[in-house]
C-alpha cells in the first residue's frame, strides 16, 4: 500500500462578502435626512499605496448630541432621539468612497473625571483582514480635543490621522490602511 500525497490547502483571502452579508439599504444614515444639524461624514478606504479599497465596509457607532447612547447600557440611561441610531455602515464604491448622514455627537465622561471629545467610533473591514480595524473619527473645531484622554496618549503626528477635515456640508475622513500616512487603530 503506498502512502498517500498530501497536498497544500490553496490559500484564499476572507471575502469579498460584504455586498452580500453586510449591505444594508439605510445603513449610511444614522439620522434620517432632513434631520436639523445633520452633517455627512465622508471619506476614502485607501491601502498602503494609497490605491482606493473598492470592496470595503466602513461601520459607525457614536454617542448623540447630548453625549448618550441609543443603547440600554449606557449608565446615565439611554436617550432615544427620534430617528437616532447611532449607529452607521457604508460600503466603498469603486474609488473607495464611503459615508453616513449623521449628526455631530456630544462629549462622552471618562471614569477618571474628564471628558473624551466628541468623536465617531468606526470599524473598517476589507478582504484579507480576519478581524476588523477600530479607530476613531474626531472634530476639527473642537477645543475638547486638547484634553481628550485617547488623543494625549499619541504623538502630534498619529493624532492627525485620528482627526477629520472640515469641509463645506460636514467632515472628510480617509482611512489609510497601512503606509506612510496609517490612520491609529486600536486593540481591542
Amino acid at each position: 500500500m503506498t502512502e498517500p500525497t498530501l497536498q497544500t490547502t490553496p490559500s484564499q483571502t476572507v471575502g469579498p462578502f460584504f455586498a452580500h452579508g453586510l449591505d444594508w439599504a439605510d445603513g449610511a444614515f444614522v439620522v434620517p435626512e432632513g434631520t436639523p444639524g445633520a452633517v455627512w461624514v465622508t471619506g476614502r478606504v485607501l491601502d498602503g499605496a494609497g490605491v482606493p479599497v473598492p470592496d470595503a465596509v466602513v461601520e459607525t457607532w457614536q454617542a448623540d448630541p447630548d453625549g448618550r447612547f441609543d443603547h440600554p447600557d449606557d449608565p446615565r440611561g439611554a436617550v432615544r432621539r427620534e430617528g437616532f441610531r447611532g449607529f452607521g455602515r457604508s460600503a466603498t464604491d469603486p474609488e473607495g468612497r464611503w459615508g453616513v448622514l449623521t449628526v455631530k455627537p456630544g462629549a462622552l465622561p471618562v471614569s477618571e473625571g474628564g471628558q473624551e471629545a466628541p468623536h465617531l467610533n468606526v470599524s473598517v473591514f476589507c478582504r484579507g483582514m480576519l478581524v476588523r480595524l477600530v479607530t476613531r473619527i474626531y472634530f476639527p473645531d473642537e477645543a475638547a480635543n486638547a484634553a481628550d484622554p485617547v488623543l494625549l496618549a499619541l504623538t502630534a503626528p498619529e493624532r492627525a490621522t485620528l482627526v477629520a477635515a472640515h469641509t463645506g456640508d460636514g467632515y472628510h475622513f480617509d482611512v489609510h490602511l497601512q503606509g506612510e500616512r496609517e490612520t491609529v487603530f486600536f486593540d481591542l
